[in-house]
Formats: structure tokens, sequence, C-alpha cells
């Protein structure tokens, strides 16, 4: 049964009106009792895998993908595939789970000088809601002191109650102000009342910093509503199945990240891909700018425009635009007189020679955080050879959710995993 989260006077003295409201934010007006419960847990490394993080209940994994994302993001970025770079023993735990932190906390807080660490003066290990979220204590800390502060109060994020602690840091440190700008319907909180899971609100704000509900690139107008997706390229990536089954596009900024690194999303979970191969990413290009901005004039993702589109389009492009020159250009990418021009004519007239070429050939890692998901319950990293295959048909395969969720990046990509078993997303 619902409880209504009902703080008195004295229950706020601990803690700022503004965080609050931010717990309003995150789990409504109420709170059930089992959900809280589902995410009271801290950042625990495997057993099996010293730098994979394990997850103990459905929820809490837009927040534990994130982090193990951008953990992952630092050892990419520091050691080799041939390194042992597995090995962890506790210090090197707690250097990689603040580092991952400092980056989440950095690129959510843009502009903030002061950051608001949300916590609790006690160790304890299983409270009722309303006790715990009356004990929350806000602390200010300046920017530059950041990553010692974590690095000294790293328990409280292995603890009990770490992922809400950190959840709450992030949230109170990037200000209800600006959350309440980038929330896109604050009347459907963070936390979904019902199952638990994460918004996208809260998992691109983990993710990019960006507390948005969409996942396109830039503003969209739809049906005269200004919608706001992604900003701009992003440190790791995304991708979802949902995709796949039609319900979102994923803009380039999360699928082409500054590092190998995709938290990916099933209909109700979220594990992380990734590869130690550079050049599977890029700084964006200007070829990555026009296909972005085809896209603009491409409103139902059908990859192709109007002929009555590139005038404007080449304006944007900052190429030539005059209109003899745009009557050239149309009857030739429209020979046809289809009224249309299609990306792949309209890149081969003007940016064929700036083509980057992604490798035929890589090898990826898959990360499911929950132990039922995983071969014999132990959470472990799945080795896989991934291979892009020279055709022009995709092959869909409906019982593999991976594969689908991947094709929406690399159409033609296969994978062979060790062992013989696929990976689950979910």
């Amino acid at each position: 049964m619902a409880e209504m989260m009902e703080v008195t006077e004295s229950e706020t003295s601990p803690y700022d009106q503004e965080l609050e409201e931010i717990l309003k934010l995150t789990w409504g007006q109420q709170v059930r009792q089992d959900i809280f419960q589902r995410w009271t847990q801290g950042f625990c490394f495997s057993d099996d895998e010293p730098t994979a993080l394990v997850q103990f209940d459905g929820g809490p994994c837009a927040v534990l993908a994130p982090m193990q994302a951008y953990i992952i993001k630092h050892i990419v970025n520091n050691k080799s595939i041939d390194d042992d770079w597995k090995k962890a023993e506790v210090e090197e735990q707690n250097h990689l789970l603040c580092k991952a932190a400092c980056d989440i906390l950095c690129q959510a807080t843009a502009g903030c000088d002061i950051l608001k660490f949300v916590h609790i003066d006690d160790k304890v290990v299983c409270l009722e809601h309303s006790q715990f979220h009356s004990m929350l204590k806000v602390e200010q800390v300046n920017k530059d002191s950041m990553e010692t502060f974590i690095n000294n109060h790293i328990n409280f994020m292995r603890d009990t109650f770490g992922i809400l602690l950190f959840l709450y840091t992030v949230m109170r440190s990037k200000g209800l102000v600006k959350l309440k700008e980038e929330i896109c319907d604050l009347g459907v909180s963070l936390i979904d009342k019902e199952f638990g899971y994460g918004s996208q609100s809260l998992i691109n704000m983990m993710i990019t910093g960006q507390a948005v509900c969409n996942v396109f690139n830039n503003e969209q107008v739809v049906a005269g509503y200004k919608l706001q997706g992604i900003e701009k390229q992003s440190e790791v990536g995304f991708m979802t199945l949902l995709e796949h089954l039609r319900y979102c596009q994923v803009g380039s900024y999360l699928k082409n990240p500054c590092n190998p690194i995709w938290v990916l999303g099933s209909e109700t979970h979220l594990t992380v891909l990734f590869s130690f191969d550079q050049n599977l990413v890029h700084k964006e290009t200007q070829v990555d700018v026009a296909r972005r901005t085809f896209k603009l004039f491409d409103q139902g993702g059908n990859n192709f425009i109007s002929t009555q589109s590139l005038k404007p389009l080449l304006e944007k492009l900052d190429l030539v635009s005059d209109d003899e020159y745009v009557n050239l250009m149309s009857s030739k990418l429209d020979s046809e007189g289809l009224g249309i021009i299609l990306m792949p004519s309209f890149m081969e007239e003007f940016f064929s020679e700036q083509e980057t070429r992604t490798p035929d050939i890589f090898v990826v890692f898959h990360y499911n955080g929950q132990p039922r998901s995983n071969s014999n319950s132990k959470v472990t990293y799945i080795e896989g050879n991934a291979i892009i295959q020279e055709s022009d048909v995709i092959c869909i395969s409906e019982d593999n959710n991976l594969q689908s969720c991947l094709q929406s990046k690399w159409p033609y990509i296969e994978i062979q995993w060790k062992g013989n078993v696929t990976p689950s997303i979910n």
C-alpha cells in the first residue's frame, strides 16, 4: 500500500526546502516502501568481476548502469585490452568509483562552483523511507575539492543507501531550477511509482547531465511543441531496443559518443556494451554535422527530403545555395523528378571524400549487473567478436534483443559471443 511522504517541520530541519522538492520530483507525492526498498543498496562490486557493479533488485539500473559506464570509461582510457584490466583491489575499486562519480557530477552541474552532498550521519542498514528521508543532511563542497571529498567519503557510496544518496547529491547539486527547466513532465516522477524503474529523464541526467526525456539531438518541433533533446556529443552513449520497436529515434550525440561505451536499454532494464577500439567513435566531423542537419529537414525519419528543402539545407551547412546552383543540384539529385532527395545521394555528392569508416571487426564486452541474468548467477563481462557484414539486407532476429538494439547503430552487425551464450539485456 502506498504511503504519503509526510514531512514535518522538525523532520525538514536537517536538510533544506529545495531537497524536499527534489524528493517529490524523484518519488512523487507518495512513496511505496517496497519500491523504496529496491533502491536501497550501495555501489557493490562483483566477487567474480572486481570492476563490475552488482544490482540486487529491479529499478536502480538507471543509476548503476551509467555509473558502470563511467567506470569502464576510466578503464578503457587508461589500459589496453592486452593489460590485466579486469583486476582491481578495494583501493582501485574506490578510485574507479570516485572517478566515475566525479564525471557524472561534473557534467550535471556545469557552471556550478558549489556542490551539495546529501548524506546521513549514522551508518544504518534498514529504515522505512520516512525515517531515512528525515535523516538527510546537505553539505556544501567547492567543486575544486570534489574528488578529494568523495574519496574521503567513499563509504557513503558503498554503504546501504549509497545509490539514493548519490542520486540526491546529483540532483541537489544540479539544482531545482535547472531540473524543472529540463524535465519535460513534472507530473511524472523520476522513479516509477508502480514498478520502480528510472525514467528516461533520470537516465539521461546520469549519462549526459541533462534531465531531458528525449534522446534525439538538439530541439525538435512536434505538433507545434518545441521538445528538448540532447545538446552535445555525450561522453558515453545510449542505444535502446525501443528504437527497434519504433517508439523513439536516438540521435547521433548518443549513438556516437566520445568513448566506445554505450548504455543499452531494453523495455525494463539497462546494461552496458563497451570496447577498447577507439576507432568505433570519433569527435563530430563535417559528415556527422551534415547527417544531423539533413535529419532536421527529414522529420519523418525516412532518409529523404523534399527538393524544396535543398536550398535551406545547403544554407544551414554554409554551402553554395544560390538559386541557379540549387536548381542544378535538384535536377542531378532527383533525376527521376520524384520531388525527393535521398540522404545517400546527398552525402555522396557533397561529402563522399570525408566519410569515416567503422572497423569491420572488433571486440566488444557486455555487462549486465543482475546476477539472475548472468550464467551461474555470476556478474561477469561477456566477450564477443563483432563483424560488420557486407550486406544490404538487415538480418532481423526477433529472439535476439541485444542484436536488434545494436542494429540501430550498426545495421549489419553480427557478434559471436564466447561460450555461444548471447548476453541478456533484460
